[in-house]
């Protein structure tokens, strides 16, 4: 890679790797260790062939789901960790964001790394069904199954999420929720 190739591939990393940092955190079920090794190899791949990549984000984020893929079709499987931390910077959105962040965090976790894959690239990269399933290799058919599957096992999962209220799943700070609801 020549001078100018490095320096915009740095401007790339420097620009956009927190973003792609989420989305890499969202496909490991917020393992952010897994996350980072997974976003670090992406960058590696990328690298290689940044003189020819014409959207570099589309490109990297297609490794990212790529390699996720691998991982959750390997035979051995490592036990997933899931560990307490706070949430990402978003003191604007109110507690009800907050919260609805740390339940949904929770429950994607304890979903399969399928489920998840399919449920972030659906809702968080609200990608269409055709083309999460030519990212995966897969069928829209088995896209829209495993969707409906995984969003049921959500539900499953996290119940609480319906308890959050409408408000809270739209992201409205400046609804106040009261635990109590009086009625006349």
């Amino acid at each position: 890679m020549d001078a100018a190739g490095q320096e915009s591939f740095r401007e790339f990393v420097a620009g956009r790797s927190s973003a792609l940092l989420k989305t890499a955190v969202l496909l490991s079920g917020g393992d952010r260790h897994a996350a980072e090794d997974l976003l670090q190899n992406a960058l590696i791949k990328a690298a290689g062939r940044w003189q020819r990549i014409d959207e570099p984000e589309a490109y990297v984020r297609r490794i990212l789901y790529r390699q996720q893929v691998s991982r959750w079709r390997l035979k051995w499987r490592r036990r997933e960790l899931t560990v307490a931390e706070p949430p990402e910077n978003g003191a604007a959105d109110g507690a009800a964001g907050v919260e609805l962040r740390l339940v949904m965090r929770g429950a994607l976790a304890r979903l399969t790394a399928r489920q998840r894959t399919m449920l972030v690239l659906r809702y968080f990269e609200d990608l269409p069904e055709g083309d999460v399933a030519r990212i995966l290799g897969c069928s829209v058919g088995t896209v829209r199954s495993t969707t409906h599957r995984s969003l049921a096992r959500l539900r499953e999962l996290a119940p609480e999420l319906a308890a959050l209220g409408p408000a809270a799943a739209e992201h409205a700070p400046s609804r106040d929720f009261s635990p109590v609801e009086v009625r006349p």
